[in-house]
């Protein structure tokens, strides 16, 4: 049972990182920048950079709605907050 909900979570984390990647992609924006900008102190994220390398533009639309919420979901706080900075020149 502990191991599926690892496994849940981790399937429920890596839809979250697509649609971070999708929405930056829409709007022309470099992910791993964001990311970083969010969090300066943390090593490069391999799954977010694996992502982006297989992430279309205009494959599927996010709102920035979605993506603020689904980060926050997952405690992603100050990438949230970068994300809001960032539509706010939308």
């Amino acid at each position: 049972m502990k191991d599926k909900i690892i496994q849940q979570y981790e399937e429920d984390e890596n839809i979250m990182i697509r649609l971070f990647a999708q929405w930056c992609a829409n709007h022309d924006i470099n992910a791993a920048t964001l990311y970083k900008n969010a969090y300066p102190h943390q090593h490069d994220n391999e799954i977010l950079l694996i992502i982006i390398e297989e992430t279309e533009k205009d494959s599927l639309q996010v709102d920035t709605e979605t993506v603020l919420h689904v980060l926050q979901l997952f405690g992603n706080e100050d990438l949230a907050f970068e994300v809001s900075k960032t539509a706010l020149n939308f």
